[in-house]
C-alpha cells in the first residue's frame, strides 16, 4: 500500500482542521438557536455542511487518499470530491449567514463591510471564480505541474487547498444561499455554469486523447481519469444547477406587498 500523500501527519492535521470546522459550525447552530429561537434553522443546511466536511475528509483518508497517490484515476476521483462535491455541500450549509446571525452587531457590520469590499468583489466576480476553479485545470494537466506534484508529495497540499477553496468560491458565486457581492442574475449564472460544463468536457477529451497534456502516467489510467472527469463533472454540475434553481428567489414585482425589513445578510445579497 502506498503511503498517504505528504505523510500521515499532514493528513491528520488536515482531517483535524475539518473536524474543528464541523464542530465550530455545530456550535454556531446551537448559538443561533438560542439567540434567535423564532428563526428556524433549516436542518438540511446543517446536514449539508457536515456532509461536505465528511466528503473532504474521505477524499484525504484511505482508501481514496492512498489510491490517489499511486493512480491517476484515484487522483481524478479525489479532485472531483475536493473540487466539486465537497464544496457544493459546504456552500449549501450557508456558513456566512449562520456566522452573521451569531456575531455581535458591531462585528456583523464589520464582516458585512468586508463582504462589500473591493477585494472580495473582485474575487467573487464570475470570471475570476471560473478561472480559479475550472481554468486551473489547464495549469495542472497542460503543464508539468501534475508530474511535479506527483514527484514531491508535499506539494499535494497546496493543490488540495486550491481545489477545495476555488470549488467553494465557484459554488458560492453560482448557487450559494449566502449573500455574495454583486452576484449576477440567474440567466448569467446559468451561462457561467454552461461555460464550466463546456471547459470540463474539453479538458476531459484532451486528457483522453493525450493532446496538449503534460500528465505522464499509464494510458489506461489517464483515460480512466478522463472518463471520471467527464461523467463525474457532469453529475456535479447538474447538482450545482439544481442548487441554483432551488435557492433562487424571484424578484418582487411592483404592486406586491413590501417585504419585511431585511437582515444584514439579505441586504448584502441585494447589492
Amino acid at each position: 500500500m502506498h503511503p498517504l500523500p505528504g505523510g500521515p501527519l499532514p493528513t491528520a492535521v488536515a482531517v483535524a482542521l475539518l473536524l474543528l470546522l464541523a464542530t465550530g459550525y455545530l456550535l454556531l447552530v446551537r448559538r443561533a438557536g438560542r439567540r434567535h429561537p423564532a428563526k428556524s434553522r433549516h436542518p438540511w443546511r446543517t446536514a449539508s455542511f457536515l456532509t461536505g466536511c465528511a466528503l473532504a475528509a474521505g477524499a484525504l483518508l484511505p482508501p481514496l487518499g492512498t489510491f490517489a497517490h499511486g493512480d491517476f484515476r484515484g487522483h481524478m476521483a479525489q479532485h472531483l470530491v475536493l473540487g466539486m462535491y465537497a464544496p457544493l455541500a459546504l456552500v449549501l450549509g450557508a456558513p456566512v449567514t449562520l456566522l452573521l446571525r451569531t456575531l455581535p452587531p458591531a462585528r456583523a457590520r464589520r464582516l458585512t463591510g468586508l463582504l462589500h469590499g473591493r477585494p472580495l468583489r473582485l474575487l467573487a466576480h464570475p470570471v475570476t471564480a471560473l478561472l480559479l476553479s475550472t481554468g486551473s485545470l489547464a495549469a495542472l494537466y497542460g503543464t508539468p505541474l501534475y508530474d511535479v506534484t506527483a514527484a514531491h508529495p508535499a506539494l499535494h497540499w497546496p493543490v488540495h487547498a486550491h481545489f477545495l477553496l476555488s470549488g467553494c468560491l465557484f459554488a458560492w458565486v453560482v448557487a450559494g444561499p449566502d449573500p455574495a457581492p454583486a452576484r449576477p442574475g440567474v440567466p448569467a449564472r446559468l451561462v457561467l455554469l454552461g461555460v464550466a460544463v463546456a471547459l470540463h468536457a474539453i479538458f476531459s477529451q484532451l486528457l483522453y486523447g493525450g493532446f496538449l497534456i503534460g500528465v505522464h502516467a499509464p494510458v489506461a489510467q489517464v483515460r480512466g481519469g478522463a472518463e471520471l472527469m467527464y461523467y463525474g463533472g457532469d453529475i456535479a454540475e447538474l447538482l450545482l444547477a439544481g442548487a441554483l434553481v432551488a435557492t433562487w428567489r424571484p424578484v418582487r414585482r411592483p404592486g406586491r406587498p413590501a417585504a419585511p425589513r431585511v437582515s444584514p445578510t439579505e441586504s448584502l445579497s441585494s447589492s
